[in-house]
């Protein structure tokens, strides 16, 4: 198996059956596995994610208990994974699953440890792109970094590296900076962005401004207190 996808779920119930036709499309010719983390929804995601298991004999799907979270769906989908090398992507059809080749061979020529798309255009209302611009320069700002768009969750990393990462609530936007913490690579590829189809958006200013700035420092306290050292052991 080359690939696991791995895509939180919550009240997602009318974009799974296209999305997962347009990733059967997309990555025909490899092996992979989709992992879908239902995070509690209430619309009856479950349910339709049990039924399509039947068209698509690729899609292992997880449950939590209750809503915790993306990261706790990421977290949860990074150690089910049985694939070397590890897809995320939304469930709200907005990213394209035909970006993913491109990922992967990028992944794969580089040597990087993870490879981040970055939306090259943006298909949401000027006031969430205004959002997602602060949100990502407080980021880049207190963490010293220059990623382009930490909100856009079409990325590849290698399994064994994203495993190893401390995880807490709201750590998914961080996801390359604490690769580099580890001692990683990170590099970033353009991919598209779709305007959403159905659903809601599950992301307002509190959580998309406000939230990730007291994140934000939660990652600089960890940069600032990581341990760097060389061992040898003497003969």
């Amino acid at each position: 198996m080359e690939l696991s996808l791995i895509v939180p779920a919550y009240n997602e119930r009318e974009n799974l059956a296209p999305l997962l036709d347009e990733i059967t499309s997309a990555l025909a010719g490899r092996t992979y596995e989709v992992i879908v983390v239902d995070d509690g929804s209430t619309d009856g995601t479950l349910q339709e994610l049990k039924a399509l298991r039947a068209r698509h004999p690729q899609l292992r799907v997880l449950a939590l208990e209750r809503n915790s979270g993306q990261t706790a769906a990421f977290a949860a989908g990074f150690r089910a994974a049985r694939a070397p090398i590890v897809i995320t992507l939304d469930a709200d059809l907005q990213n394209d699953p035909t970006d993913i080749p491109r990922l992967v061979d990028t992944l794969e020529q580089s040597g990087a440890t993870a490879v981040a798309g970055f939306r090259a255009t943006r298909r949401d209302t000027p006031w969430k792109r205004l959002q997602s611009r602060i949100a990502n320069g407080v980021r880049n700002r207190l963490n010293g970094e220059v990623i382009r768009d930490t909100g856009c969750s079409l990325k590849a990393f290698r399994t064994e590296a994203v495993r190893e990462l401390p995880l807490f609530a709201g750590m998914h936007r961080f996801l390359p900076t604490l690769i580099k913490m580890q001692g990683g690579t990170v590099t970033e590829v353009p991919v598209g962005h779709r305007p959403r189809r159905h659903g809601q958006t599950k992301y307002g200013m509190w959580n998309r401004v406000w939230r990730s700035l007291a994140d934000a420092f939660a990652v600089r306290w960890m940069q600032r207190r990581a341990l760097h050292y060389h061992v040898r052991e003497e003969s």
